[in-house]
C-alpha cells in the first residue's frame, strides 16, 4: 500500500509538500500540484492508508457541495437534504465553492471525510468524482447529465426537467403576444441553462420565430450578473419586448437595470424568470417564472443516497417535474386592458 513518502518520492518533493497540497492546494504552484496528483493517481494513494479504510463509513456525515453558499437558491434544497438526513440520524456538512476552483470540496472527497455526497457545483470535474466514488462514498450529482463518458455504478443523479422548463416559459410569453425575444443565460458551463435555453428555443421554433437572431448574453447566475447582461441589451440597443433568464436572480437583477434605464415592466418590456425563489413572489412587479421544485430535490438527492450507502446504488437519473408560475411581470398589456 502506497504511503505519503512514495507520493512525495515520486513527484520529487517533500513530504510537508504533499501535505500541502492536500490541506492547503492554493499555496502550491500548479505544475508542483499537478505532479503530487499524477503521483497519487499512479499509486492509487489515499490519505492514511488502512487507518483510513477503518473509518470508512463510520463518520455518519453526508456532504453538500455547493457552488455557492450564498443566495435564496440553496436554502430549500439544503433543507430537503436535511429533512431525510435527520431522520436517518445523519449529520450534513455543506461546503461552498472556493476561489480556489471546490479544492475544499475536493479535499473532503479526497480525504473521505463523508460517508456520501450530493454535488451541485460545476467547478468540481466530473474526472475527480468518477476518481473519488465508490461503494463507501458514493454520490449523488444535481448539476450534470449522466453522459457515457461520466458513468459509474456509485454516481446517480437529480435533476428538474429543465428543458420542459424553457419550454414552458416559451409558450407562456408566446401566449402573451410577446415576439422580440432576448435570453440571459447562465455561465456557460451550465447544463442546466444549455437545457433551458433549448426548451426555449425550442417553444420558438414552433411558433415560427427565428431564434439566430434571438440575442443571448451569458452571466453569472445573480442579480448583479442579470444586471449587467440587461444593461448590455440596452447598450446594444436590441429592440425588446421580452427577456427570459435562466433564474430569478438574473430576472430581478435584469428588472433592476430596466427600472434605472425607464423601461416599464411588463408594459414596455415583459420579464421571466426560472427556479420560484422566494423574492420572486414579493418583487415590484412580481415576478413571472418556471417553478422548480429544490426542495423535492433534495429530499429525493437523499433518498438515493440513502440506497446507495445501503448497497442498492443504481446509478440512473431521476427526473423531477417543473410547474408555470404566472405573475405580474409577464401581463401583457392587451391582457391587462381586460381586467376590470
Amino acid at each position: 500500500m502506497a504511503t505519503i513518502r512514495d507520493v512525495a518520492r515520486l513527484a520529487d518533493v517533500s513530504v510537508s509538500t504533499v501535505s500541502l497540497v492536500f490541506s492547503q492546494p492554493h499555496r502550491v504552484s500548479e505544475s508542483t500540484r499537478l505532479r503530487v496528483q499524477q503521483a497519487v493517481d499512479h499509486l492509487e494513494y489515499r490519505p492514511n492508508g488502512t487507518a483510513r479504510d477503518l473509518r470508512v463509513r463510520k463518520t455518519n456525515t453526508i456532504g453538500v457541495l455547493l457552488h455557492n453558499l450564498s443566495g435564496p437558491f440553496y436554502s430549500e434544497l439544503i433543507r430537503g437534504v436535511e429533512e431525510v438526513a435527520d431522520m436517518l440520524g445523519l449529520t450534513t456538512i455543506a461546503a461552498g465553492c472556493s476561489s480556489h476552483q471546490g479544492q475544499g470540496s475536493v479535499r473532503l472527497l479526497h480525504e473521505a471525510r463523508i460517508d456520501g455526497a450530493i454535488v451541485l457545483d460545476p467547478s468540481i470535474e466530473s474526472k475527480e468524482l468518477l476518481r473519488y466514488a465508490r461503494e463507501s462514498l458514493p454520490v449523488v450529482v444535481l448539476d450534470r447529465p449522466l453522459t457515457h463518458d461520466f458513468h459509474s455504478e456509485y454516481i446517480s443523479a437529480v435533476a428538474a426537467d429543465h428543458e420542459l422548463g424553457g419550454y414552458l416559459a416559451g409558450n407562456h410569453l408566446l401566449d402573451q403576444g410577446f415576439r422580440r425575444f432576448a435570453f440571459i443565460a447562465g455561465p456557460v458551463d451550465s447544463g442546466d441553462s444549455h437545457l433551458r435555453h433549448r426548451g426555449f428555443f425550442r417553444a420558438l421554433h414552433r411558433a415560427e420565430i427565428d431564434t439566430v437572431t434571438i440575442p443571448v448574453v451569458y452571466s453569472d447566475f445573480t442579480e448583479n450578473g442579470g444586471k449587467r447582461a440587461m444593461g448590455t441589451l440596452l447598450e446594444q440597443g436590441w429592440k425588446l419586448d421580452a427577456i427570459f433568464a435562466a433564474n430569478d436572480e438574473m430576472a430581478i437583477g435584469a428588472m433592476q437595470a430596466l427600472e434605472e434605464h425607464h423601461v416599464s415592466v411588463p408594459n414596455d418590456v415583459a420579464v421571466m424568470g426560472f427556479d420560484d425563489i422566494r423574492l420572486a413572489r414579493y418583487v415590484t412587479p412580481s415576478l413571472s417564472t418556471i417553478h422548480q421544485p429544490m426542495y423535492e430535490v433534495g429530499k429525493t438527492a437523499m433518498k438515493k443516497l440513502e440506497g446507495a450507502l445501503n448497497g442498492t446504488s443504481d446509478g440512473d437519473v431521476e427526473i423531477l417535474p417543473v410547474t408555470l408560475v404566472t405573475r405580474s411581470s409577464t401581463l401583457a398589456p392587451l391582457a391587462k386592458e381586460g381586467i376590470s
